[in-house]
């Protein structure tokens, strides 16, 4: 199953003649984009991930957030997070989510770097999570093998049913001529996890937000994943309208959790 991931994953890869005329890097993530949706995740603390995670949490307990970014997955926890231990590959977004967790009282241990590189350098935590980060992980079944010898009640896993670049497949087409990928998906994820022996849960809802509020702020994204210079926001914003994509429909996120026992 895990050699399917990885090849499912792999068709993601964008052709190298186009990634060679990117004027930025089409990979990138704004740090101020993320803590955008922190902020609304800690004005509005809810959701099944969250809930998943808190009935696991024992009292004064720690979570293990794994690609934490911002911290929208873990700091709505609030008060009842004894330790906070936040991993990721991103020094900025980890300065955002430290600034937070500071202004919220949460003591957090911060580990700078890309998992499971870091996984021997990491402690131990009551409950393990890691929301929207399985899509850029080749090598699943390492991941959540260490994501669970971390955990010492439950790993929590988010994530959008399909591959959250999905929603530019017609805008890839349009320019450049190619037919996305339609795997992996959550499902996928949920297979590799039960072949490693998971008793696996999960449900989904909704994202609870919308991808973008306004055409412009899709543009520039747009541009940016595609390999187009900004110049041509225009354009997109014009195939966007001629191929009925806006409103952007949101997503389905599920929440896939096992016990670490």
């Amino acid at each position: 199953m895990d050699e399917q991931w990885r090849a499912d994953l792999g068709m993601w890869a964008i052709p190298e003649e186009i990634a060679a005329r990117a004027p930025v890097s089409p990979w990138g993530h704004s740090p101020a984009r993320f803590a955008e949706r922190t902020d609304l995740a800690l004005a509005v603390p809810e959701g099944p991930t969250l809930a998943r995670i808190a009935e696991a949490l024992p009292p004064g307990g720690s979570v293990l957030d794994v690609g934490a970014g911002t911290g929208a997955a873990s700091l709505p926890l609030g008060r009842a997070l004894g330790e906070l231990i936040a991993v990721d590959a991103s020094g900025a977004m980890l300065a955002e989510l430290a600034s937070r967790a500071a202004a919220l009282g949460v003591p957090t241990r911060i580990v700078d770097g890309r998992w499971p590189d870091v996984a021997d350098r990491t402690p131990v935590a009551d409950v393990a999570v890691s929301a929207h980060v399985v899509y850029d992980v080749p090598e699943l079944s390492g991941f959540l093998t260490e994501l669970t010898r971390h955990a010492r009640t439950r790993v929590v896993l988010e994530l959008t049913g399909r591959h959250p670049m999905s929603w530019l497949n017609p805008l890839w087409q349009h320019f450049h001529g190619i037919t996305r990928p339609r795997r992996p998906t959550a499902h996928d994820v949920i297979a590799v996890a039960e072949g490693l022996g998971h008793e696996v849960r999960h449900e989904w809802r909704v994202a609870p937000l919308p991808r973008f509020t306004r055409l412009e702020d899709l543009a520039e994204s747009a541009c940016r994943r595609l390999c187009l210079g900004r110049e041509r926001a225009d354009e997109v914003i014009a195939a966007v309208v001629e191929l009925d994509m806006w409103p952007v429909p949101r997503d389905r996120w599920f929440t896939i959790w096992w016990e670490s026992k």
